[in-house]
């Protein structure tokens, strides 16, 4: 296995396996073409992960941000064809059906990204397709927000952020409420992808999954975070963010027979028992839990 990756935000979430033989880090930017193309000699699939990733992380450089989420996809898709690629699994995300009004959004309803990032999924989506052929055959997976504990932890995620602040202020402010949001653990998300890897190629070529686990409002899980924090207040704060959605996950259970084994309470226990036993270093300031934080700090362009 080899991870390609500038490593913006360090390789400590390889520690534990950075001395593996059957891992290669190699340190690079997709936007440059050749690296790409020297980085995948002799491999046979791709898993397509980096982007700028969320919302306020993207809008602090918008050229940055279209010029690695999108300018660099289609000669990125080039290279891996000619390097001899099988299969290209691409990691787009649920926001690229905005805000819908179904009980649950299947991979058949129309796409509504609202934002530049959604949007930019939405287009790297069409161009892999497009790009697919018997022998090089893809994959798009529509993965829900992950949560619990990662090395490379992020406290910029809706079950996250609540958690922490649960424990570092002893209170939980929730920014609306009723709005419904797709979550799944995270390592349910890494499961999700090795379980594709491992599927016969025509049973994944051209397909597209939702990868979800639970489908909460985020008073629900204000509600879960004080019942296991023991943090009782709750405070309510307005919100211009009305995206709202439900992600059905049934086609990768029916037609994959992959099902997410853990919840969101397992992810806010993880959670706890990290800070507990002081797994984290100043988890409301260190940039590198925060997107945003970390951009402003590297300027990259």
């Amino acid at each position: 296995m080899r991870v390609f990756d500038t490593f913006w935000y360090g390789r400590e979430c390889f520690k534990d396996v950075v001395d593996s033989t059957q891992l290669k880090l190699i340190q690079g930017d997709i936007r440059d073409v050749d690296a790409v193309k020297n980085a995948m000699k002799g491999a046979t699939d791709v898993i397509h992960l980096a982007c700028i990733s969320n919302d306020p992380s993207f809008d602090l450089n918008p050229e940055l941000g279209k010029s690695i989420n999108l300018d660099s996809f289609k000669p990125l898709v080039a290279a891996a064809k000619r390097q001899g690629i099988k299969r290209f699994i691409y990691a787009s995300s649920s926001s690229v059906y905005g805000v819908k009004e179904e009980p649950r959004v299947s991979e058949e309803l129309s796409l509504k990204p609202l934002t530049d990032y959604s949007k930019f999924k939405a287009n790297c989506e069409e161009i892999i397709l497009e790009s697919a052929t018997s022998d090089f055959v893809c994959t798009v997976l529509r993965p829900a927000t992950v949560c619990g504990v990662s090395s490379r932890q992020r406290f910029d995620l809706s079950v996250n952020i609540l958690t922490n602040h649960a424990v570092n202020l002893g209170k939980i402010t929730v920014f609306g409420g009723s709005q419904f949001r797709p979550n799944l653990h995270i390592n349910d998300m890494s499961d999700a992808y090795l379980h594709v890897l491992l599927q016969e190629s025509p049973k994944i070529a051209g397909k597209i999954y939702n990868v979800g686990g639970e489908n909460l409002s985020l008073n629900e899980i204000s509600s879960k975070v004080s019942a296991i924090t023991n943090v009782s207040t709750i405070l309510h704060e307005p919100t211009n963010d009305l995206r709202s959605y439900r992600v059905d996950s049934s086609k990768i259970k029916t037609e994959l027979g992959f099902v997410p084994k853990r919840t969101i309470d397992n992810a806010i226990t993880d959670l706890y028992a990290a800070f507990k036993n002081n797994f984290y270093t100043n988890a409301l300031e260190y940039s590198q839990y925060f997107n945003i934080k970390k951009m402003k700090e590297l300027s990259v362009s």
